[in-house]
């Protein structure tokens, strides 16, 4: 097999990680992390530069492992690597039936409120037309991507070059004036007597969904010139920009939204949007608004490559149910079939995000953050694999860092509990289900063939 040419230096990996890590999370957040720290400020720019440590520290720690395998399937290959071919295709099974589904169908939504609010919907979270909206996002990406899976790779290199304007925009406009104006001093001392939202753990766990999105960063490390060198370095400075800059974003968003306005929009994207105009006017706000919705779009798109890829990336490696049938593609290099089964898994998924606001469950079932805290659990192994087998690594890099790394994924665990134990227990019941279909459906000994003819 021909392997892939060095040709990505240390700026390409630093960027992918930017890119790839920013895009809708922040947006979305940034009422949530108040509204869970009660209207503290300081204390919701505390859990954010936590959230932004538990990641720079497993960035890290991941990359200690990326270097060693040069592979492509990121932390499928990791966890594959540290404990055998089934625990590996379970990871990823859950990526393809939780992971992706869920979160591509969050964005479609997302991306819906913006289109919204710009038209003026009486309500832009979950009225009829917001869901319709997000219906027409979710199925004409998965369309881009079954029909031009090129045009789809064009349209997210677009994408990323814009995610950064709104949030610089936001970030040092919005700071300058909130300092002119006293709003950042009064938003800083600040006290709420109405809210009880949370605790820290709650709040940083909420960050989770603004921080994911850098392990896929380490799926070029078989590309980078030196890798073993780059790519460590890449990731944790391409860390360090994402978390100063959420950081400088927060801070300019609190001089000229309140908190209680921030609070109110808790988890959509109408609070960013709301800022764009009080900062740039009704035209300059619908030009950010824009841009955000950009950021959104080439977020969904990102995810729904990935999501349409899924089985397909199993069946190749010659695992799970009808191997033959997902490794088929289209005459444009299409992974349709492995598209198909997506959509309607996500279409599932969205059925249970809408469910939320219908008040089904008797609580919210945050399916934009329960996602990527369980597949935190796939890093314990790593990390637990790194600490145990790598022996050619000094002791900072051997255990301390992997066991930095451990306390923050269990403390991501322990917040998402917290917020909610009863959904959290609902939502692993679901996991259990689906990892429990998975297992049934390994049978390595029967798809072996397959992958000789790869």
């Amino acid at each position: 097999m021909k392997k892939p040419t060095k040709k990505y230096g240390f700026f390409t990996a630093v960027a992918m990680v930017v890119g790839i890590v920013i895009g809708s999370g922040v947006f979305k957040s940034a009422g949530g992390v108040l509204e869970k720290t009660n209207g503290n400020l300081p204390l919701a720019l505390l859990a954010w530069l936590i959230g932004g440590l538990i990641m720079v520290v497993s960035v890290y720690s991941i990359s200690l492992l990326a270097v060693r395998v040069e592979k492509s399937s990121g932390v499928v290959d990791y966890v594959e690597d540290a404990f055998g071919e089934k625990a590996g295709y379970l990871v990823a099974w859950f990526m393809n039936f939780v992971y992706y589904p869920t979160l591509v169908g969050i964005l479609a939504w997302l991306g819906g409120t913006i289109i919204a609010t710009m038209l003026g919907a009486e309500n832009p979270i979950t009225g009829n037309l917001t869901w319709g909206i997000t219906l027409v996002l979710f199925l004409g990406t998965y369309l881009l991507n079954i029909l031009s899976p090129i045009l789809a790779g064009k349209w997210q290199v677009s994408a990323m070059s814009i995610k950064l304007i709104p949030l610089g925009l936001i970030a040092i406009v919005g700071l300058v004036v909130g300092l002119l104006n006293g709003h950042t001093v009064e938003s800083f001392n600040y006290v709420s007597t109405s809210l009880t939202g949370g605790s820290l753990a709650t709040a940083v766990a909420v960050t989770a969904f603004a921080y994911e999105g850098w392990i896929v960063a380490t799926t070029i490390n078989s590309e980078l010139v030196d890798s073993k060198k780059t790519l460590p370095k890449a990731l944790i400075l391409g860390s360090l920009i994402v978390l100063v800059t959420y950081l400088l974003f927060f801070i300019g968003l609190s001089g000229v939204i309140s908190t209680d306005e921030a609070v109110s929009l808790s988890g959509s994207l109408e609070t960013s949007v709301l800022a764009g105009e009080r900062l740039f006017g009704t035209v300059g706000g619908s030009i950010v608004s824009v841009m955000i919705l950009i950021s959104v779009l080439g977020t969904l798109n990102g995810l729904t490559m990935g999501a349409a890829r899924g089985m397909h990336s199993i069946s190749i490696r010659g695992l799970g149910p009808k191997p033959e049938f997902f490794q088929k593609l289209s005459k444009s290099g299409a992974t349709v079939n492995s598209a198909l089964l997506s959509i309607v898994i996500g279409l599932l998924w969205m059925i249970v995000w809408y469910g939320n606001f219908q008040g089904w469950f008797g609580g919210f079932m945050d399916t934009s953050i329960l996602p990527i805290v369980f597949l935190g659990l796939s890093y314990l192994l790593i990390y637990f694999h790194i600490a145990k087998d790598f022996d050619d690594l000094n002791i900072l890099n051997r255990y301390i860092v992997p066991s930095l790394a451990t306390l923050g994924s269990g403390y991501l665990i322990y917040g998402a509990y917290q917020s909610d134990p009863k959904m959290f227990g609902y939502f692993s019941i679901l996991v259990v289900m689906i990892m429990f279909i998975g297992i049934l459906t390994y049978k390595p000994k029967l798809n072996a063939f397959l992958v000789k003819q790869n």
